[in-house]
């Protein structure tokens, strides 16, 4: 059990999202957080990939690492 106190607008309008989805409040919330969490890990990734690609290698580097050059 995990609780969350809103501003009654907030409150409002995710009441009213859940009614137009069909949904219940808890139902919004666990979704919203589970993109939240999935855009975090993604944005993590993509720093990571940035590190990476920054880094850079001399040809006879690459070569060396693939296993080209004996």
């Amino acid at each position: 059990m995990f609780a969350v106190r809103l501003d009654k607008e907030i409150e409002q309008e995710l009441d009213m999202l859940a009614r137009i989805r069909g949904s219940n409040r808890s139902a919004v919330v666990r979704e919203a957080i589970l993109q939240y969490l999935e855009d975090n890990e993604d944005l993590s990734l993509a720093k990571q990939a940035e590190l990476q690609m920054k880094r850079k290698k001399t040809l006879k580097q690459l070569r060396k690492e693939l296993g080209l050059d004996n």
